[in-house]
């Protein structure tokens, strides 16, 4: 507990007791007493730079999030394991009923550009292993842009690979049911962090677009 980073985490819960909890007591004491009721499931980056709670400015209860590196959504697989990314998803469609799920990618994504580059975690470790589902997105990339810079490739394989998540997630059978019987609305966001904006997939369009805000 004598770590200066330690310390400051610890002033930065009492300054959100201060700032926040203080004088909205009630707002937990609901979301204690009633439980969850997020509309929304947001499948986001671990990258420290990309909070979905910050960036959306969402309030406590108000959204579902599952990060990951890379905000990747695995290909459903029908063997039982250990799979954290599936297992949020599945809470999040059958026992939340959420009515919109989000794939939030970025700019600047270090999973992303480990598959343009040499990997610098363990070979043939947990990272190099998970990165193995953006792979697609990665060579159709390099199919579409030959000749591009590797900042170029990130950047677009950036995009690319949550159209692969997109296509992913519909392969859970739950995602499929819940589609065919309710309101679910999925969607595909790319966060450009350094320019602050953000952009939407568009199905129909095949295409990313800028959100007017």
């Amino acid at each position: 507990m004598n770590s200066p980073e330690i310390q400051k985490l610890i002033s930065g819960f009492r300054l959100f007791r201060e700032k926040y909890f203080q004088g909205n007591e009630s707002v937990y004491e609901k979301l204690s007493s009633t439980g969850q009721n997020p509309k929304t499931l947001i499948i986001g980056c671990s990258d420290s730079r990309v909070d979905p709670a910050i960036i959306s400015s969402a309030s406590p209860g108000e959204i579902f999030v599952v990060r990951n590196v890379a905000n990747l959504v695995p290909p459903y697989e029908a063997n039982l394991g250990f799979h954290g990314v599936s297992a949020a998803i599945e809470f999040a469609v059958v026992n939340l009923k959420v009515e919109n799920i989000l794939v939030l990618g970025h700019r600047q994504c270090g999973g992303i550009r480990s598959l343009f580059t040499a990997p610098v975690s363990e070979e043939n470790g947990f990272v190099q292993q998970w990165m193995k589902i953006a792979e697609p997105a990665k060579n159709s990339v390099l199919k579409k842009f030959p000749e591009a810079s590797e900042d170029t490739l990130c950047r677009k394989c950036e995009m690319e690979s949550i159209i692969t998540s997109l296509s992913n997630l519909r392969s859970f059978p739950f995602v499929s049911a819940a589609l065919a019987s309710r309101p679910l609305t999925i969607l595909g966001i790319y966060f450009d962090l350094e320019l602050g904006q953000l952009f939407s997939y568009d199905e129909t369009s095949a295409e990313f677009k800028e959100i007017s805000l």
